[in-house]
C-alpha cells in the first residue's frame, strides 16, 4: 500500500480509530500500513500481549511501547509444563519484566510464569496505580506475596488466581486489605488449599459494592457463603467453596433464600465437597439464568449432575468430569441448545466415563458448538465424521483418548478419515489436538484443509517425516506445533527452515531429531533460538527440543540442563 494514501488523515482521527482495534493482531497489522500509523500505534498502545516471554526483552518492549500500562505474558511451553518438576527452575521468571525503569504498569496477566514473593512485593511498591493481577497456572509464590499486593495496591480492582501452585503460609492475607479498599470487582482464590479468615473475607466483600466475580476455595463453608451472598447480591460470577450441609438444617434454608435474591449470577463453579442432591436444589433458581457452569473440580455424581443440568437451559459454556457418562451428555444435548464450549475432563488417571456416543449426542443437540475438549475411553471415525457434519463452526477441537495409539473402536482402522472430516468441514478451525492411531494420511488432510489452523498438538502419531512436512507446507497460519513421541526426524526439521520464522514455536519431545540437525538449524537460522534438554550421548538423539523465534537472541537465564545452540 502506498504511504501517501493514508497520510492525509489527522493523527487524532487515526488514534481514535486505533482505540476500536481491541485485538493485538489487528493493531499489529494496522501499524504496518505506513510510518505515521506505526508511530501513532507506538504512543497509543497501552495493552501489549507477548506470547513468549523470551521473544523479546522488557527493555525492547518498553522502547516500542513507552506508554505501556497493561501487559500479558506467557512463559513455560504447554508441552513442558507437566513434564518439568515444580522446582526445576527452567525459566519464565517475571522479575526482569517488572524490574525495568520507566514502566508504569496498571494491569498484569501471566500464564505459566514463575512469580516470586519478591516479585509481588516489587509490583505492589513500584506501581502506585496498579489495578489488576491475573495469574493462570503460575508458581513460585506464597500467600505472603498476596499479602503485599493486598496491603499496597490501593486501587486494586482484580485479583484472580487460576490453577496456581501457591504456598499457603498463613490464612490472614485477606486481613491485609485496608479498610479503604472498596474498588474490587473480581476476587478469585479457588486454587488456594489453606485456611482463610472468614471474618476478613466477609468484611472485604461488604466493602466492595461493585464486586461481580467471587470464587472461593474449598475451605469456605455454606454458612459463610450465606453471609457473603447477603452482602453481595450483585454477583455475576460465583465460585462456591465447600457445599456440604444437612438439607433440613437452618444453614441450608438461609443459603436457599440468599441465592434466590442473587438474580444477576450468570456463571457458577466450585462445589469442591460432596453434594447431597437435596442441598443441590438450592441453586436451581440460579441455574435458569446461567450461561457458564464449571464443575471440573467437583465430585458430584452423574445422577446429581444431570438433575442440575436439566435446569440450565441457557448454558453456553460447560466444564465437567467424565463421570457424567454418555447418558449425562445426552441430557446436556437435550437441555443445552445454546452450548458453545464443552470440556470433559477425566476424573482419575483411568478413562472410564465417556465414549464416542456422548460426543455424537452433544454434537447433534448443540449445533452452535465452537470449542470441544473431550477426554474419553475410545473413538471412531464415524463419530468424528458426525461431529464434523453437525458442528461446522468448531474453532477448537482437543481429543484425548485413553490410549494415544488407540484405533477406531469399531473397525480397528486408523482415525485418519475422522480427523480429515474435522479439518475439512470446520473451515475456521484454529486449534487441534490429535489422538488415536494415525498415519501420515491425516497430516495430508491437515495440510490441505487446515487453512486457519494456528495450534496443532501431535502425540504418538505419524509414520515418517512426510507427515510433518505436509503440515509445515500446508498450514500457512500455523503458529505453534507440539509433537510428542512421533517418528518425525531431521528431514522434516530441516526441509523448510524459513517456515519457523513465521511461527511462534516448535516443540518436539521424544522424536527422531539429532543434535547435529539442531546445530545445523541454529547455524542457518540465527534469529531462532534452539534449546535442547537431555541429549542422548550414545546416539546423538535429542529428548526435548524447543525452538522459538526471538528478537533478542539466546536468553540469559537458561539453567544448566538447557543448552542453547
Amino acid at each position: 500500500m502506498a504511504e501517501g494514501k493514508y497520510c492525509y488523515l489527522p493523527e487524532e482521527v487515526v488514534e481514535h480509530m486505533f482505540h476500536y482495534l481491541t485485538c493485538h493482531r489487528d493493531r499489529n497489522a494496522a501499524s504496518l500500513v505506513c510510518k505515521s500509523w506505526y508511530h501513532i500505534d507506538r504512543f497509543s498502545r497501552y495493552k501489549v500481549f507477548v506470547g513468549n516471554c523470551y521473544a523479546a526483552t522488557p527493555e525492547r518492549v518498553l522502547v516500542r511501547f513507552p506508554r505501556l500500562k497493561s501487559l500479558t505474558l506467557k512463559g513455560i511451553p504447554t508441552s513442558y509444563w507437566n513434564l518439568l518438576p515444580p522446582q526445576s527452575q527452567w525459566g519464565a521468571f517475571i522479575h526482569p519484566w517488572i524490574n525495568t525503569g520507566g514502566l508504569h504498569l496498571e494491569e498484569l496477566r501471566l500464564k505459566r510464569m514463575v512469580v516470586s514473593d519478591d516479585s509481588l512485593q516489587l509490583i505492589s511498591q513500584s506501581f502506585p496505580n496498579f489495578k489488576s493481577l491475573v495469574l493462570v497456572t503460575c508458581q513460585g509464590f506464597s500467600t505472603d506475596g498476596l499479602a503485599s499486593i493486598a496491603s499496597n495496591c490501593r486501587f486494586l480492582r482484580e485479583l484472580d488466581l487460576q490453577e496456581c501452585q501457591v504456598d499457603d503460609r498463613r490464612g490472614q492475607w485477606l486481613s491485609c486489605f485496608p479498610d479503604s479498599c472498596t474498588t474490587l470487582i473480581s476476587l478469585s482464590f479457588a486454587c488456594l488449599k489453606g485456611q482463610v479468615n472468614f471474618g476478613d473475607l466477609v468484611r472485604l466483600v461488604a466493602r466492595c459494592p461493585n464486586l461481580t466475580k467471587l470464587r472461593l476455595n474449598c475451605v469456605v463453608p455454606l454458612n459463610v457463603l450465606h453471609t457473603i451472598l447477603l452482602q453481595a447480591p450483585q454477583l455475576v460470577d460465583l465460585g462456591l467453596g465447600s457445599y456440604a450441609a444437612n438439607p433440613v438444617s437452618d444453614t441450608y434454608n438461609k443459603l436457599k433464600n440468599a441465592l434466590q435474591k442473587c438474580t444477576s449470577i450468570r456463571s457458577l463453579s466450585g462445589f469442591f465437597s460432596m453434594v447431597d442432591l437435596c442441598c443441590l436444589r438450592a441453586v436451581y433458581p440460579v441455574c435458569q439464568s446461567l450461561t457458564s457452569l464449571n464443575l471440573s473440580c467437583s465430585p458430584i455424581s452423574s445422577t446429581k449432575l444431570c438433575e442440575l443440568i436439566i435446569h440450565c437451559r441457557k448454558l453456553e459454556c460447560l466444564w465437567v468430569r467424565d463421570t457424567i457418562g454418555d447418558k449425562g451428555l445426552g441430557i446436556v444435548a437435550s437441555a443445552c441448545k445454546e452450548l458453545q464450549e464443552l470440556r470433559v475432563f477425566r476424573h482419575t488417571t483411568q478413562f472410564s466415563g465417556v465414549t464416542e456416543e456422548g460426543l455424537v449426542a452433544v454434537s447433534a443437540g448443540c449445533p452452535n458448538l465452537k470449542s470441544l475438549l473431550y477426554m474419553c475411553r475410545q473413538m471412531t471415525n464415524a463419530a468424528l465424521i458426525t461431529v464434523a457434519k453437525n458442528c461446522p463452526n468448531l474453532v477448537c477441537f482437543i481429543l484425548n483418548t485413553a490410549n494415544p495409539k488407540l484405533p477406531d473402536a469399531m473397525t480397528e482402522q486408523p482415525l485418519d478419515e475422522g480427523f480429515g472430516a474435522i479439518v475439512q468441514s470446520c473451515k475456521g478451525l484454529k486449534r487441534l489436538r490429535l489422538s488415536g492411531l494415525l498415519t501420515d494420511q491425516v497430516f495430508l488432510y491437515v495440510g490441505m484443509y487446515g487453512e486457519q489452523l494456528k495450534t496443532l498438538t501431535v502425540p504418538f502419531a505419524g509414520e515418517s517425516d512426510d507427515g510433518m512436512l505436509y503440515v509445515l507446507n500446508g498450514c500457512k497460519k500455523l503458529k505453534k506445533l507440539d509433537v510428542t513421541n512421533s517418528p518425525f526426524g531431521n528431514v522434516a526439521l530441516l526441509a523448510d527452515m524459513r517456515k519457523y520464522e513465521t511461527m511462534r514455536s516448535l516443540c518436539m519431545l521424544s522424536c527422531q531429531v539429532t543434535l547435529g540437525a539442531c546445530k545445523a538449524l541454529a547455524q542457518k537460522m540465527p534469529r531462532l533460538n534452539v534449546e535442547i534438554i537431555s541429549p542422548d550421548v550414545n546416539n546423538d538423539r535429542i529428548e526435548k527440543m524447543y525452538l522459538y523465534r526471538s528478537l533478542v537472541g539466546p536468553r540469559r537465564d537458561a539453567p544448566n540442563f538447557v543448552q542453547t545452540l
